[in-house]
């Protein structure tokens, strides 16, 4: 596996054929919306199914249903290059849910799109045509570019107007998006908004906008990382393994070997990773997505639940509250990633953020619909 820059913007559409006498939901028709329209979308990855609905109010939306679970779609894949039964059966069944949800709302403009898994497996497509043949759901299967690009676009009201270089990172289950964004040439008060100017891709967008420096996708995300180093039974050992073996992967990424000016550098990770160890921080017993979203976390306190996981050990975290059953065996291959990212970069703070791509397709589908007011900051 080696890092991607697949060349061209567009989404990568896997056709599928049509399954007869079923209500299909297909991504957004050219209708124009009206006042009350409400718009969905669902984000399958490698290890979760999750699923916004939302309705634009003013410069933003407001989240109207929502559906998270975990179905560990790439388990397995690994090894295999295949969708296990029992994986294709655990997804068809959350996305049996959200189709219903769906047709309670009555939605009719949406993009439900799959990523890495689906990108590797060599009977993705089959899966695909399950998918639509019981659920009606037609999945769309995204480029990279794509995905780093609706994570991007996704954190913009979290960019500070004192930022000149951003780094977004997303990490996934299956892969990892780092896109590197020069915002210099930007006035101040304009750099969050102009994150949106690449919704529509990472090419030249002209004077005075926000310039992709470069950006990457690395084919190891939480699942992933994990699963390369199951046979490592020290869980030490196997922590620093995979943020060695990360960082490794980072070297064609342009910036990584450039010096950069510590001021004006700015980092904003969205991932569950992030958020979990955002959490833990705070000691959130019950997850609170107004106290994390946002938060600045310095690369001392991620150290400090870092070593926090370490010292409770693969039981110890297990049964700790602020992780979650769902996480506990993903968090020390995302902590590794986490950890390796704020290594290498040259600053002290994350910024936090509890949104990625579904959040930056719900703002790309409203932006190139004009519903939102005076772009998506008030």
């Amino acid at each position: 596996m080696t890092p991607e820059r697949p060349r061209g913007g567009g989404a990568s559409h896997t056709p599928v054929e049509p399954a007869n006498g079923s209500r299909v939901a297909e991504s957004s028709p050219p209708l124009r919306p009206g006042p009350g329209t409400l718009y969905a979308a669902l984000d399958l990855g490698t290890n979760s199914c999750r699923m916004l609905i939302a309705q634009p109010k003013g410069s933003q939306f407001t989240v109207v249903d929502s559906f998270s679970k975990t179905v560990q779609l790439g388990v397995g894949l690994e090894a295999s290059g295949r969708l296990s039964r029992a994986s294709m059966t655990r997804t068809v069944q959350a996305l049996r849910i959200c189709q219903k949800k769906l047709e309670r709302h009555g939605v009719v403009r949406m993009r439900l799109v799959a990523t890495e898994a689906c990108r590797r497996a060599r009977n993705a497509r089959d899966f695909i045509r399950q998918v639509r043949r019981e659920t009606g759901l037609a999945l769309e299967v995204i480029a990279p570019e794509e995905e780093a690009r609706l994570a991007v676009i996704s954190c913009a009201p979290l960019v500070n107007t004192r930022t000149e270089q951003l780094l977004v990172v997303d990490i996934g289950g299956g892969s990892t998006e780092l896109v590197w964004i020069d915002l210099s040439g930007v006035a101040p008060d304009d750099r969050p908004r102009a994150i949106m100017g690449l919704h529509s891709g990472f090419g030249a967008q002209g004077a005075g906008a926000a310039r992709v420096v470069d950006w990457i996708s690395v084919p190891l995300g939480v699942a992933t990382l994990r699963d390369q180093f199951a046979d490592v039974e020290d869980d030490a050992a196997r922590f620093a393994l995979m943020s060695w073996f990360f960082e490794e992967q980072l070297a064609s990424f342009s910036p990584y070997n450039a010096q950069q000016a510590r001021a004006g550098f700015q980092i904003i990770g969205t991932s569950g990773t992030v958020t979990t160890v955002a959490a833990s921080y705070l000691g959130l017993r019950r997850y609170d997505r107004t106290k994390v979203d946002g938060l600045q976390m310095t690369s001392d306190q991620i150290d400090f639940v870092i070593r926090d996981y370490l010292a409770l050990g693969p039981e110890g975290r297990r049964t700790d509250p602020r992780i979650g059953r769902d996480r506990h065996a993903l968090i020390m291959s995302g902590a590794a990633i986490l950890q390796a990212l704020m290594r290498i970069w040259p600053t002290d703070r994350l910024s936090v953020a509890d949104r990625g791509l579904r959040e930056g397709l719900l703002y790309a589908q409203m932006t190139a619909d004009g519903v939102l007011t005076e772009g998506p900051f008030t």
